[in-house]
């Protein structure tokens, strides 16, 4: 019973720590990941069309006050025409 808890609890921590871009798809699921592992708020999130691939741009502010940028790959299967 305990070895199971054990790999339930790393299992989940193994989640927690995967890049955002690891499981990011879509815009809004991008910045929402971003802003939590960041511990930020979303001031800004685009996406960047550059070739044929996309790039979530999301703009942060920090608990301490400092602006940053992250930048996740799309993932997503269909890729939406602009």
């Amino acid at each position: 019973m305990r070895q199971i808890h054990l790999q339930t609890m790393f299992m989940a921590l193994l989640v927690f720590m995967l890049p955002v871009s690891a499981y990011a798809v879509e815009l809004d699921e991008a910045a929402r990941q971003a802003a939590k592992q960041n511990n930020a708020k979303v001031l800004s999130a685009k996406t960047v069309r550059h070739n044929n691939s996309r790039t979530h741009e999301i703009k942060l502010l920090t608990n301490k006050g400092v602006v940053k940028t992250v930048r996740v790959p799309d993932n997503s299967k269909k890729k939406k025409k602009r």
